[in-house]
């Protein structure tokens, strides 16, 4: 490592002097791109971001609160005088396992104990709750899959506390 770069030509030389040449308009690696004027498409956030100070307060989804804001992926919102809302589109399902009829059966033939299998349930949830939050005109909703049916009262556990922090 202490000998010269042997395919460098002329002088004794440790590294490019200049930037290395490139299209015009073509940003290299570790240079900023040029300014580009706003174009077609994705929608243009007026103004610079807001300075992202201290640690995020609570997180819901892709939605977190962060002091007096709201960072949303399309942008952010002021959390003063923002309106929160969950819908609940989860649906438990309560039946009788295969496995247990077939012990039911089972032992049915054998003494008649093999009844108080069929007592045995089980208990799926599938769904997704929906969270939407709306702000200064604008609003994002985001959806969070239910593990159970104790899913909806912890997101409105968070909804509530946000909704105390918007008051403020």
């Amino acid at each position: 490592m202490s000998e010269p770069n042997p395919y460098q030509s002329g002088a004794y030389e440790w590294g490019p002097q200049q930037p290395p040449a490139q299209a015009p308009g073509v940003p290299g690696y570790g240079y900023p791109a040029p300014a580009q004027p706003p174009s077609y498409g994705y929608p243009q956030q007026p103004g610079a971001p807001a300075p992202m100070g201290g640690a995020p307060l609570m997180s819901i989804g892709d939605i977190t609160v962060m002091g007096d804001q709201i960072v949303t992926p399309a942008g952010t919102l002021p959390l003063r005088g923002s309106v929160w809302n969950a819908t609940d589109m989860s649906h438990t399902e309560e039946k009788i396992p295969t496995h247990a009829v077939v012990l039911a059966i089972v032992f049915f033939l054998f003494c008649l104990l093999g009844l108080f299998f069929l007592l045995m349930k089980e208990k799926k949830t599938t769904g997704y709750i929906q969270v939407t939050v709306t702000s200064a005109g604008r609003h994002h909703s985001t959806m969070i899959p239910a593990l159970g049916p104790h899913t909806f009262p912890a997101v409105m556990g968070q909804i509530n506390y946000a909704r105390s922090l918007s008051a403020m």
